[in-house]
């Protein structure tokens, strides 16, 4: 999760995650503009204690990126209720907490850009990923509804959807590269930092959604145009069941 703000064309970063000690060690290695906020972003009671720091140490930031994850793909009699749970608080509710957080704050000044980050689960789901798509699918959810809500605010939410990225969630979340549909080989791996550069690009200058690379982008277009091969070609080269 990152949340952050620019004076001018300068961006001050605050990192919010629930490990204090990894994200000090980031925040070292980005420099004195980048601050450290160890927070349980699920939590609303502890996201609430967040807002009232930020804002007395910061003030409102400008761009707020919702970029929290987790979960393994399983097929659904293989998920736990726990595991659904945990995979619906982030991204989901870890979203959802930030954004309302600030969201008065940054009607009141009639400014903002919100980004989430999410996969491209949250369009055209892929075989035993039941408890991930369907917490991507409620993020999805959060960045159309508030779309609606924010027309003429000033405000203004973001979608975008990377393939897949040259992350450490493979190594914490092993056997899930072992699902990853065939077909997603002709999508390039991108490095975090080329996510970082369109992420801070959408903050200048946002849009309603991107997806990146431009093969997914290509394949975002077919399903719009037919849906049901998009997600055939998905699923026959998807994790079958044993």
């Amino acid at each position: 999760m990152l949340l952050a703000t620019f004076p001018a064309v300068v961006f001050r970063v605050i990192l919010v995650a629930r490990r204090s000690r990894e994200l000090e060690s980031i925040a070292d290695g980005i420099g004195e503009l980048a601050v450290a906020e160890a927070c349980d972003a699920a939590s609303g009671e502890d996201v609430r204690e967040l807002a009232r720091r930020v804002r007395s140490q910061y003030g409102i930031p400008d761009v707020i990126v919702n970029c929290a994850g987790a979960g393994r793909w399983k097929f659904i009699e293989d998920t736990t209720p726990t595991e659904a749970l945990v995979m619906m608080q982030a991204p989901y509710l870890a979203a959802f907490n930030i954004t309302h957080a600030f969201m008065r704050d940054m009607l009141a000044r009639r400014s903002g850009v919100i980004v989430h980050v999410n996969s491209p689960a949250s369009i055209f789901p892929w075989p035993s990923s039941v408890g991930y798509s369907a917490a991507r699918w409620a993020l999805r959810g959060l960045h159309e509804a508030l779309c609606q809500d924010l027309v003429g605010t000033g405000v203004q939410s973001c979608h975008v959807v990377f393939g897949r990225v040259n992350s450490a969630y493979f190594e914490h979340n092993p056997g899930v590269a072992d699902n990853v549909p065939r077909i997603a080989s002709t999508i390039r791996t991108l490095s975090t930092d080329e996510c970082g550069r369109v992420i801070a690009r959408l903050a200048e200058r946002p849009k309603r959604e991107l997806l990146y690379p431009y093969t997914l982008r290509l394949y975002g277009w077919s399903y719009r145009l037919a849906p049901l091969l998009v997600l055939w070609l998905i699923r026959i080269t998807g994790a079958k069941r044993q």
